[in-house]
């Protein structure tokens, strides 16, 4: 019997700990309390009444795109009349104040249980400052209601984009055959559980007395991570007494604190990709060197930094129940850097308490989101106008100097004796080529993945980066980091391997379909959607089965966002279920007509399903939407192509490539495409211009030299294939065109 009790304790299901409010706290936590009233959190969604509506509604006006909102009050409630989802104006009455510095929107209730982010919003700030005015958060666009940023369209519904962080224990509830929301909280605003998890247990402890032997307080997570800091004898900067054990602190701030997707039910405690996949820091979304350019928000910033790096935590710079700085100015810096060595124009070369003289001036620039936000950047680097003049990145200097050049910001800085050497080797560089698909970014990439020093976040960035070129450096790299101890490498080098046939990516995954960490299970489940089940062992066949129903299963309780139904379209297509595929390209467009990827998708799997013409019309809708869209005019020259309508192939081709500005795909198609439909001198001309771009391109040489030896230009042919050799010395086939090529 004893030994049975293991197993069925484990067989018993123990009710989770409920929670019990923020108002539960106080007693015990007054001081925390109190300093949590009034909090950005405390004040993240309220209810309308005269002392949370900022707003002006004594019928104020604000005309945008040719529709005038009046702001008013009736019967003590607040509305708004504007223009709804059929375009005409109607009275919506504000269910929710949401935010309140430096801007405040308002709630606006739909049917089926939606709530709608009004799309303007009311500037917070001060008069002399700009603010207390109605604005647009797309001031320079015409948004209207058949757009999906309407304030009624599916980015601004609260339920789906904004609710898990501005509420306590939130649940969606969508319900996927009515497309409703049934949408619970158990405290309106981000409360003390929020953060610390519910509270019922720890209460109960309590109200015992047995605190002191509970381990975590009965909390799932300990967040007092600030940890002891010193200053070791003749160093200016201050270094933990004890090495910070986890992230647990950053991750439950990463939880809304960053730019991620949200996987199933949030589990208190766990690494924050255990129930999020976290955006990596690449462009789009980030600048080549990970400066924000996106709406990223601070953790994926943060995760780059040498701070995070050493230990500094959230709370050593911000009090996390008030949200205020530990210190006002560069005082918060002072508790780490000594000021007799930082705080000084050696060190910052500008006058002391002018503008540049502030830490975060230099090392922590703004960007301003939603018109009125400014946000600073959280990586904590040094500015490098060096990098500005070759790759285009933002600089700190020339954030405030506008009038100046990057040249003169670099010139200044070498006066102050401030030489960078590592401009032509920086990783920043590497991302670039990268994402105009030149290979020459490889050897970096590859030693930057195998980095143990480096930040896991640019290295799992690297590995992303490694994957889109495929071949032997991707895959040392990956084999490396599939071992790794961070999920965010595991599941970088799980997404990598895409170029291997499905046997030896099963081979290579197999250990990680059941590994511990969420966002790396279900990176293994869309590497091995396609593996054929039936040659697996039953028991690796069932293992696969499992993962790939978890797949669909976090997938259907996200079934509201678009996106969500685009990914799983990939996924059921590569599945081999054609029906399924198609069903969710389509419910991604019901959700949002103008979602051009889902388009193209859907276009695919129908030309893959023979039915042409239905593929030909969906791709001309997409196409209708944004006229001057690369991968959709690409698709449609390869469906030409296929079908031998010549002229519109190599027309819709043609303007793909014309478009192309990152990566080198549509180009280097079109130049094959002029080949084969009769211009090969046109497709040199192409290939030679892609050449310059990515002159380590096997495919792009390989092209070029045969088709140079077929026009008869045997010499070029044959620089080309010694180019080859030299990239690729182990690969006969190369070996054999050369010598074809220097033969009579």
């Amino acid at each position: 019997m004893t030994r049975l009790l293991p197993l069925l304790l484990a067989l018993v299901t123990w009710p989770a700990p409920a929670f019990t409010g923020s108002e539960a706290c106080a007693d015990c936590h007054a001081e925390a309390f109190r300093q949590w009233q009034g909090s950005h959190h405390d004040l993240a969604m309220q209810l309308p009444d005269e002392h949370t509506v900022l707003g002006d509604f004594d019928d104020a006006e604000f005309s945008y795109n040719g529709i005038t909102t009046r702001f008013f009050r009736r019967e003590g409630r607040y509305v708004v009349r504007t223009d709804g989802e059929d375009g005409e104006l109607h009275d919506f009455e504000v269910a929710y104040v949401f935010g309140v510095y430096p801007l405040q929107q308002y709630l606006l209730p739909l049917d089926r249980g939606r709530l709608q982010a009004l799309s303007i919003a009311w500037d917070a700030r001060p008069a002399a400052a700009g603010g207390q005015r109605w604005y647009h958060l797309y001031p320079d666009e015409a948004i209207d209601h058949q757009d999906p940023l309407h304030w009624t369209g599916p980015y601004q519904n609260w339920n789906t984009r904004c609710a898990e962080c501005h509420s306590t224990d939130l649940h969606k509830n969508y319900r996927a055959a009515s497309r409703s929301f049934e949408t619970r909280y158990a405290e309106v605003d981000v409360g003390c559980e929020a953060c610390h998890g519910p509270g019922e247990e720890h209460a109960r402890l309590a109200r015992a007395g047995a605190l002191a032997g509970a381990s975590r307080g009965g909390f799932d997570t300990d967040l007092a991570q600030r940890g002891d800091w010193a200053f070791a004898a003749g160093q200016a900067i201050a270094s933990r007494r004890e090495p910070l054990s986890g992230r647990a602190q950053v991750d439950a701030c990463g939880r809304c604190h960053s730019r991620r997707a949200t996987l199933g039910e949030y589990r208190y405690g766990h690494a924050l990709s255990d129930t999020h996949r976290v955006s990596l820091p690449l462009a789009p979304l980030y600048h080549h060197d990970g400066q924000i350019l996106d709406e990223v928000y601070v953790y994926g910033s943060f995760l780059q930094s040498k701070m995070q790096q050493r230990g500094v935590v959230c709370s050593n710079c911000h009090e996390p129940h008030s949200l205020a700085l530990r210190a006002p100015g560069n005082g918060v810096c002072a508790q780490c850097h000594q000021p007799e060595v930082y705080d000084r124009e050696t060190h910052h070369h500008h006058p002391k308490g002018g503008p540049g003289a502030a830490c975060v001036d230099c090392h922590m620039p703004e960007t301003t989101y939603m018109g009125v936000d400014p946000r600073r950047d959280h990586s904590l680097r040094i500015p490098r106008p060096d990098l500005t003049i070759v790759l285009g990145t933002p600089n700190a200097c020339n954030s405030c100097h506008t009038d100046q050049s990057p040249r003169w910001a670099l010139d200044a800085l070498r006066r102050q004796g401030v030489n960078f050497r590592d401009t032509g080797r920086h990783p920043a560089r590497a991302f670039q080529q990268a994402a105009n698909g030149d290979s020459r970014a490889l050897p970096t990439l590859a030693r930057l993945a195998a980095d143990d020093h480096a930040a896991p976040i640019w290295r799992a960035s690297a590995m992303t980066r490694l994957g889109q070129f495929g071949g032997r450096e991707t895959l040392d790299s990956a084999r490396q980091l599939l071992v790794a101890d961070d999920p965010l490498l595991r599941a970088s080098a799980a997404g990598a391997l895409d170029f291997l046939p499905a046997a030896q990516r099963y081979l290579a995954l197999r250990p990680l379909v059941r590994d511990d960490d969420t966002s790396v299970r279900l990176a293994v489940a869309e590497a091995l959607a396609d593996v054929p089940l039936d040659q697996l062992p039953e028991a690796e066949a069932d293992a696969l089965r499992s993962l790939f129903r978890e797949y669909t299963d976090i997938k259907a309780d996200h079934a509201d966002m678009p996106s969500v139904q685009l990914q799983l379209g990939v996924f059921l297509l590569a599945r081999g279920d054609l029906p399924g595929a198609e069903a969710a390209c389509r419910e991604a467009l019901v959700l949002n007509p103008q979602l051009v990827p889902a388009y193209l998708n859907l276009g695919d799997l129908l030309r893959a399903a023979g039915r042409e013409q239905e593929a030909r019309d969906v791709l001309l809708q997409a196409l209708l939407i944004a006229p001057e869209h690369g991968p959709a005019l690409h698709a449609l020259g390869l469906l030409e192509t296929r079908a031998g309508n010549r002229a519109r192939a190599l027309d819709y081709l043609g303007r793909a490539a014309a478009l192309e500005t990152g990566g080198t795909r549509h180009r280097f198609v079109y130049a094959i495409a002029l080949h084969d439909l009769g211009q090969p001198e046109q497709a040199l001309v192409q290939l030679k211009s892609l050449l310059r771009l990515a002159p380590r391109d096997e495919q792009v040489l390989l092209a070029l030299a045969n088709y140079s030896a077929e026009l008869g230009q045997r010499s070029e042919a044959r620089e080309y294939a010694r180019n080859l050799t030299g990239l690729a010395p182990g690969n006969s086939a190369y070996q054999q065109l050369l010598q074809q090529l220097s033969g009579p």
